[in-house]
């Protein structure tokens, strides 16, 4: 393994650190498509991002608790251990350009939706999902979509949005979530033998960039007005759906 692999693997892991440390979510969906362009094999890349995602959800929830929706974290990790098994069937048997294209048109639709909806009207009909038990299907998709293509994020935002979180809340429940998928998930591809001494090599290197980008990542993040957050997220979704149907492999 050469010099070069290896910072342009720990370049990409803090671009990926950097993106959830700021919002909580959107390191896969920048990270699998650019390691996919290097020589490593695709389970080496899925391990490292479950390994680097782990990691920072890690460092995200030891700052604190107070911030974390936590009878919502309950049901939601509960309906994703339901569905990582689902996930893995998934991913056996149905293509993933598929998956990935579905996911990116709902993204963007999803992101421009929220963007020009009337923000009274938006807000009433969210009340229907203030009760956690909402949050089920949520977090199945998650573990279904997490153990198949490492995008367990995606409809963790989509209800954290819809519940109108705020920014330090949206931003913990997703770490504390993602820190109980993402075990869940490494468990998974340990099991499934993802784990190589290569994967060990590139999470080494890459600990010194995850760290530096939780720095920055949080001093960013303490720099956004929260009454901007929310639309920043959705330009994000709306970026990230749009890069999913660029590169949908």
């Amino acid at each position: 393994m050469s010099i070069t692999l290896i910072l342009l693997v720990v370049g990409i892991v803090f671009l990926g650190s950097l993106m959830r440390a700021v919002f909580g979510f959107g390191d896969s969906i920048i990270s699998m498509p650019l390691l996919a362009l290097l020589p490593i094999s695709l389970s080496t890349s899925i391990s490292l991002i479950g390994l680097v995602g782990f990691t920072v959800a890690v460092l995200t929830v030891l700052s604190g608790w107070k911030n974390i929706d936590r009878p919502v974290l309950k049901i939601l990790s509960v309906a994703t251990l339901f569905g990582i098994p689902v996930g893995l069937l998934l991913v056996k048997f149905t293509p993933n350009s598929v998956i990935t294209y579905g996911l990116g048109i709902f993204l963007v639709v999803y992101g421009i939706y929220s963007l020009i909806k009337p923000r009274l009207f938006q807000s009433k009909s969210r009340l229907w999902l203030n009760k956690p038990i909402w949050s089920v299907p949520f977090g199945f998709a998650a573990g279904m979509f997490g153990s198949a293509y490492n995008m367990n994020g995606v409809p963790i935002v989509v209800y954290g949005t819809l519940r109108d979180w705020k920014p330090e809340i949206f931003r913990k429940t997703l770490q504390a979530h993602f820190l109980v998928s993402s075990s869940l998930i490494i468990i998974g591809q340990f099991m499934g033998g993802f784990w190589s001494k290569e994967l060990f090599v590139l999470y080494g290197f890459s600990l010194p960039a995850i760290g530096v980008a939780m720095l920055l990542g949080t001093f960013i993040h303490g720099r956004i007005p929260s009454y901007k957050f929310e639309r920043y997220v959705f330009v994000v979704v709306i970026l990230l759906g749009i890069m999913l149907l660029v590169n949908p492999n």
